[in-house]
């Protein structure tokens, strides 16, 4: 029995496919979904979502959003999303540096510039982590082959 996954960013169907378990990582912790779940409305924190079936895992990160779970699908509209093979390392380095260095330069007057870099550097250490942990492709040159 298997249960339908759909992993949805603002500009792209991710992820669509049947899988036997769904890790997410919900606002109140990590919900491992099976088919016949009960039903379920989660926002989700930047993590990863796992999807597995048979003995293939794939993994995805994601930078917030909803997840909608019934018996026989499980819907997320991520803020943003992509798997983690698809990771570019060394873009995901300079996308940390940058956040990092325009946070060094001070708090900004507005608010939402400070929010939109904070957001930036926890969306670069989360791509950068999942690619470390998960990604066949793209190692990061110091990490352990």
């Amino acid at each position: 029995m298997t249960i339908r996954c759909e992993i949805v960013s603002q500009d792209r169907t991710v992820f669509a496919g049947d899988v036997d378990i769904v890790v997410l990582p919900g606002a109140g912790g990590e919900m491992g979904i099976l088919p016949k779940h009960a039903p379920v409305l989660t926002t989700l924190k930047f993590g990863v979502i796992k999807v597995r079936k048979g003995g293939k895992e794939e993994v995805f990160t994601v930078a917030g959003g909803v997840a909608e779970v019934q018996p026989d699908i499980v819907t997320v509209l991520a803020d943003a999303a992509e798997n983690v093979q698809e990771i570019d390392f060394a873009r995901a380095d300079a996308a940390r540096v940058r956040a990092e260095e325009a946070l060094a330069k001070g708090v900004p007057a507005d608010n939402d510039a400070y929010l939109a870099m904070e957001a930036a550097l926890r969306k670069s250490n989360l791509r950068l982590d999942a690619a470390r942990r998960y990604g066949k492709n793209n190692r990061s040159p110091y990490s352990e082959q």
